[in-house]
């Protein structure tokens, strides 16, 4: 018999799987969380740990999921010293809290840094995906080989359903970002340039570096050294000096990457990047002398997230999509964080965010405590999300982002539940973000580890 999961996860083929609505869903859902909890309850030490805190042994209400999902700073909970002092050993001992598979003793007397620890990991099958945060204490996420998979069938899917482009290995890609090094990412960036690229087109990247999770977390770790008063002279000049050469190569990047899109402007172009550096791309490129006019008919962009801060024009979208002559129908945005598995691609005639069957919407208060979520119409509060496509660690996670939920038909015709794009993050709205439970998770991974 397929299980209610199976069921769910099915859909992920199907060209109808966003007009499913919530009450057509409700049923199997609840079941398929069923199934998660009793498969992962004894596999997984801090859902065990929660579970038993709240005297749950099955998920019969929603309601029932609440105290298992965990704040998405449980990925981030291990002691700092574990990493500032290069404990492998240890770190490792924690990660094997939040994933349901063992991760095994492996030897560390010549692993020197963070990256050298994530390629250990890596070939013992545990792909790990680090995230920055401003703490200089990155979130680590474990993913399994089977996730990569679905995050890779999955992302050429959802751009498909979004920008209306089907996978023709047609276009030349250019990737206009500074990307971050980690198993997920290169496994989602080979997959799109896989069904898209022309392969008799080299695709370009930006010509720096990539960042990676070592370089990232010493840089954020010494901007906390600077706040509080502690970096020391040398420390100083040495971010002085990194930061003024990582710019010059950004700048110097970001012209060759103009001098790319104006070389090709007649082709069939695939863009992708964030706002800030797409538009750069595009001032250096009106710079040049070149317009919408020059540019190929059918081109498309995925963007990746939103503004991150970046000081941009009220215009600057328009400004991307008129230089680089790219239509409203082929422009991608999705909804997702790196403590999902699955995206959740935005329509272009209702302009929502749609949720995908597999993955499971709570809205909450704003304490990550209370189920908000009525069975109809929209709600608005703290969006937390159970993705029954992750196998490598617990799908169940509260997040720090505000959303306004509807369970109505959006304009583009589905029937599915879909976000507002509107999303804000609770820490800008309050300078700062407190989930009541994340003290208590904190200290049962610790304690757990």
């Amino acid at each position: 018999m397929t299980s209610a999961t199976e069921q769910l996860m099915r859909l992920a083929t199907a060209d109808d799987r966003f007009d499913h609505s919530h009450s057509e869903l409700r049923a199997s859902q609840l079941a398929a969380l069923n199934e998660r909890f009793s498969e992962r309850r004894d596999r997984i030490k801090l859902l065990a740990r929660r579970a038993d805190e709240a005297g749950l042994t099955s998920i019969q209400r929603f309601e029932d999921a609440i105290p298992l999902l965990f704040p998405h700073t449980a990925y981030k909970s291990y002691p700092e010293a574990f990493l500032t002092g290069r404990k492998w050993d240890r770190l490792g001992k924690w990660l094997g809290t939040v994933s349901p598979y063992p991760i095994p003793p492996i030897d560390t007397s010549d692993i020197i840094d963070i990256d050298d620890w994530i390629d250990r990991l890596q070939t013992e099958g545990h792909h790990l995906t680090c995230t920055s945060g401003t703490t200089g204490r990155p979130a680590m996420l474990v993913s399994s080989q089977q996730d990569l998979e679905w995050s890779c069938a999955d992302v050429v899917a959802v751009f498909a359903w979004g920008s209306g482009v089907q996978p023709a290995q047609d276009r030349r890609m250019l990737g206009i970002a500074t990307t971050a090094s980690s198993p997920r990412n290169t496994a989602i960036g080979t997959a799109l340039h896989t069904a898209y690229s022309d392969p008799a087109k080299e695709p370009f990247r930006m010509p720096i570096p990539p960042i990676t999770t070592g370089s990232l977390t010493s840089m954020i770790a010494l901007r906390k050294k600077i706040a509080d008063g502690t970096a020391l002279p040398e420390e100083l000049a040495t971010f002085e000096r990194t930061s003024e050469q990582r710019q010059q190569a950004l700048d110097k990047a970001m012209v060759v990457a103009a001098e790319t899109l104006v070389a090709h402007r007649e082709e069939k172009l695939y863009l992708s990047g964030m706002w800030s550096a797409l538009y750069e791309a595009a001032r250096l490129v009106r710079e040049m002398g070149s317009t919408a006019v020059d540019f190929h008919p059918d081109n498309c962009l995925y963007v990746g997230g939103g503004r991150k801060g970046a000081q941009l024009p009220a215009d600057y979208e328009d400004f991307v999509n008129e230089t680089f002559n790219i239509g409203a129908e082929r422009k991608f945005q999705m909804y997702s964080m790196q403590e999902l598995n699955s995206g959740m691609p935005r329509c272009q005639a209702g302009g929502r965010y749609h949720v995908p069957p597999w993955v499971i919407p709570f809205v909450l208060d704003e304490d990550g405590e209370v189920l908000l979520s009525p069975d109809e119409g929209e709600i608005e509060g703290r969006a937390a999300f159970f993705d029954l496509s992750l196998d490598g660690r617990w799908g169940g996670v509260i997040t720090g982002d505000k959303i306004s939920l509807d369970f109505g038909r959006c304009a583009c015709g589905n029937a599915g539940p879909s976000v507002r794009d509107d999303i804000t993050r609770y820490a800008e709205l309050a300078g700062d973000d407190k989930i009541a439970c994340s003290g208590t998770v904190d200290a049962y991974v610790r304690g757990l580890a």
